[in-house]
């Protein structure tokens, strides 16, 4: 089973209709907002893992070297011959610093919305782990079933790492959670890596690069529209903005229009405002206590922490009870 992978349930045709009826109800509203997931198109994708290499943006090296300290205790903690769930798993960067702690893991499922992504990912890690079985399953996992999953001896160990929980609101949170719960089983675990509340200059900088790559991400949301559904925006008249809300904990992150104007999208006309903002992101901070209090409200009981020295990031091993 070493390599093998479950292709989508969904047609492409299909998961164009979803996008289009989500862009089209999202800018149909009075505040406009698109889901963040479509940020993540193969260029989008690529776009973000240059982010993580921004010196402005701290979470990728901070959570990796976090991961490098605690990877032998949460290997004590999961035991020998589990599999690992990687919910978004992206480019999977971090995925070997568990994987090489773990005692003879199972298995390893990587589930992501990005098809290509995937496919690149499950290259990479097979290569590494020649031994390991490994599947991709194409899908929001959001919507995950625990009939979804293959099914490998052991317990099981979710991973959610670089602040992904950041990109859902509080519902979202508790949805994810409990989907998590659920799907893990009883007495799985979930490795889980959540920002904290910190200065908010450091915050601003994450999110305003001083390369662009930021802007460049959130701008390429509209050309992902353009290609797949028709649309007519104009890069050049629009802007990224990004800044921290320190009452509701969140970075808020926006494309702008910079002018009056009319796009279309999916057949469908949109006037927009100079000023006006469609909502393409949220990340929201938290303090670990804060984190571990909405964790308890599923079944989830903290295991460890670990922060950095600075206290910048913070990486959960939570346990169903």
């Amino acid at each position: 089973m070493t390599g093998s992978a479950l292709l989508p349930r969904s047609s492409g045709d299909v998961a164009r209709r979803e996008f289009a009826r989500d862009v089209l109800a999202g800018l149909a509203g009075q505040c406009k907002a698109i889901p963040s997931k479509y940020l993540y198109d193969e260029h989008g994708s690529a776009l973000f893992e240059r982010i993580c290499e921004t010196p402005e943006y701290y979470v990728t090296r901070v959570e990796t070297g976090i991961l490098r300290d605690c990877a032998p205790e949460v290997a004590a903690s999961a035991g020998p011959s589990c599999s690992v769930i990687e919910f978004g798993s992206g480019a999977a960067t971090k995925t070997e610093i568990l994987l090489d702690a773990l005692a003879t893991p199972s298995a390893y499922v990587c589930v992501d919305v990005c098809v290509e992504q995937l496919a690149a990912s499950r290259a990479r890690l097979a290569k590494r782990f020649p031994a390991l079985p490994i599947t991709a399953i194409a899908a929001d996992y959001m919507r995950l079933e625990e009939s979804s999953l293959p099914v490998f001896p052991g317990g099981r160990l979710g991973f959610f790492p670089g602040s992904t929980i950041g990109n859902l609101t509080p519902d979202e949170v508790q949805r994810f959670l409990a989907t998590t719960r659920r799907v893990l089983g009883h007495g799985g675990m979930l490795l889980i890596g959540v920002d904290t509340v910190k200065d908010e200059a450091v915050l601003n900088a994450a999110y305003n690069d001083a390369a662009g790559v930021t802007a460049a991400f959130t701008i390429n949301l509209l050309r992902r529209m353009n290609r797949e559904l028709d649309g007519s925006f104009d890069p050049d008249r629009f802007r990224h903005v990004a800044f921290y809300n320190a009452e509701l904990q969140r970075i808020e992150i926006f494309v702008e229009s910079l002018i009056d104007q009319v796009v279309r999208v999916a057949g469908r006309a949109f006037t927009l405002r100079a000023g006006e903002r469609i909502r393409t992101e949220y990340s929201y901070k938290y303090r670990p206590e804060q984190f571990v209090a909405t964790a308890a409200t599923v079944g989830y009981a903290a295991v460890g922490s670990w922060m950095d020295a600075d206290e910048l990031f913070c990486v959960h091993l939570l346990a169903g009870v």
